[in-house]
């Protein structure tokens, strides 16, 4: 390394959600690190919006859940709006009940999100290096080099173990890896409106409006009469991004919602083409990729912020443990390998979820204006329906089965390696309120009747592990589908290593072993 380098763990490029929350896990790791963006600070615009449960789980474990709940509200309800008429209601205000301590979207807006998590970065001693920007990087076997110039045009040198482009859908990172980002381009205009409204309609529900071949769906916002719209123009609308006025966005959202609105106050807009890409692989060396650096889509279901922080959970844990030389390389290859099949998923849904919203096929538009919006609310109301739509719009869903990280063990259990770890209540209070060490955890479920259990994990693992005993009380036993005693070993990410029936500790350890 130069002797006149900066040195640091982990350089960070981009302080957008991704990279503020990447910067938050490295500091639960006790990691040191640069992150850098060329804004002058945190947004100021509402940007994205929602918030999924899996998004609260991670942030509960750094106690930053309950404050930014406080900062936005619970998106409960939705009204189905068909040429100007209230159709149909459906009730989500406990949609995700008994599957996480979570159970909605929050609707929060991001200059707030990023302010909350900027200032738990700040709490901690460390800081953003506003106005500046990546000039150039290289990484051999051992290191990274970045060479980075701030607004009064100095340059300096950055060299560390690891460097993460949480830069964006533009990402030069991206560009200097030379990684490969395709895909396809809706050609519909999208718009995105953060707007005061004087109409009939209370903001305490989403106003999806169903129509032969437009999106339009209103958000409510904390605050007096405040919405985000977001909308798409007709498919022979064909300004391109920049041409478009504010005046024709609300000349398009009067047409599609048919009702009487008052547009009293504009504080923010957009227009943009959507586009759904992922990278090929989201490493190359001692460089990784996260966020919209990696994956873009269409906004349908608030995947896309919740998507990128999650690459960071994924990935903290990893880059931690190599930081401290206690872990392999195929843990790091795992990151790749995990979130590029959970980006080539996300694409596939949210491109069919929109379809389904927008797209003018005959039979889809006859269903979505005749018929959803009549069965929608006895739908929702169903424990099937539940079960099916909150793990996959929360990402409490998503799992690492076909991971090299995933030893499938004892594969009889309804809950399977790989997955995250159920929630449920013991002792009155979460699981999760017992997962917030940034380390793997062991939890040993006893029977109460069955043979003695082997406690004792060997030393070399006692600080890399926390150990927890828990009697397999009947609602547990019906969540794994057991009534015998078991072990699970968690990830320091809380998504499920290895289960073993048997007992002794040997195919825990076994499994640790293969990470050292």
């Amino acid at each position: 390394m130069s002797e006149h380098a900066t040195k640091t763990d982990v350089i960070i490029i981009g302080a957008g959600p991704t990279g503020l929350a990447l910067a938050c896990q490295l500091i639960r790791y006790g990691i040191d690190f640069v992150i850098i963006d060329a804004k002058e600070t945190t947004t100021p615009h509402s940007k994205a919006i929602g918030v999924q449960a899996r998004t609260l789980e991670i942030y509960e474990q750094i106690g930053l859940a309950d404050k930014l709940i406080d900062l936005g509200w619970k998106a409960e309800g939705a009204r189905l709006i068909v040429s100007g008429k209230v159709r149909g209601e459906v009730d989500f205000s406990d949609i995700g009940k008994g599957m996480s301590a979570y159970p909605y979207v929050l609707i929060v807006e991001q200059g707030k999100h990023e302010a909350l998590i900027y200032d738990h970065i700040k709490s901690n001693g460390q800081d953003v290096r506003w106005q500046t920007e990546l000039q150039s990087f290289s990484q051999d076997d051992e290191s990274v080099t970045a060479v980075i110039k701030n607004s009064s045009g100095e340059t300096e040198t950055i060299e560390a173990k690891f460097l993460v482009g949480c830069d964006g859908a533009k990402s030069p990172v991206r560009h200097g890896l030379g990684l490969k980002f395709e895909g396809s381009t809706f050609e519909r205009m999208f718009y995105v409106a953060d707007v005061e409204i004087d109409w009939e309609f209370k903001n305490d529900a989403l106003m999806v409006f169903l129509m032969k071949n437009n999106l339009l769906a209103f958000f409510p916002m904390v605050g007096q009469n405040r919405w985000r719209i977001v909308g798409t123009f007709p498919e022979e609308f064909t300004k391109d991004e920049g041409e478009v006025l504010y005046d024709e966005i609300e000349e398009q959202i009067k047409r599609d919602a048919e009702l009487k609105l008052d547009i009293t106050n504009v504080n923010w807009f957009s227009t943009y083409k959507v586009h759904t890409r992922h990278v090929n692989k989201f490493s190359e060396g001692r460089c990784f990729l996260a966020g919209d650096a990696a994956h873009i889509h269409t906004p349908a279901g608030a995947q896309g912020m919740n998507t990128g922080i999650q690459d960071g959970y994924n990935l903290a844990w990893k880059l931690a443990m190599a930081v401290r030389g206690a872990g392999n390389k195929a843990i790091l290859d795992s990151y790749n390998e995990e979130r590029l099949e959970n980006a080539e998923n996300l694409l596939k849904t949210t491109d069919r979820f929109f379809n389904l919203v927008a797209s003018p096929e005959p039979v889809l538009s006859y269903l979505r204006t005749h018929v959803f919006p009549y069965v929608a609310g006895a739908a929702f109301s169903m424990d099937a329906v539940k079960k099916f739509v909150f793990p996959r719009i929360s990402q409490i869903g998503i799992n690492y089965r076909h991971s090299v990280m995933t030893d499938h063990g004892d594969g009889y259990l309804d809950i399977k390696a790989g997955d995250r770890f159920p929630y449920f209540i013991v002792d009155g209070a979460s699981i999760y309120d017992r997962l917030r060490a940034p380390k793997f955890h062991l939890i040993s479920f006893s029977d109460g009747h069955g043979g003695q259990q082997d406690t004792a994990i060997g030393a070399e693992f006692e600080r890399i592990v926390d150990r927890h005993e828990i009697p397999l009380f009947p609602h547990i036993a019906e969540i794994f589908g057991t009534d015998k005693s078991f072990n699970v070993l968690l990830r320091p990410d809380n998504y499920i290593a290895t289960i073993s029936g048997d007992a002794s500790l040997a195919p825990i350890e076994n499994y640790l072993k293969g990470c050292l």
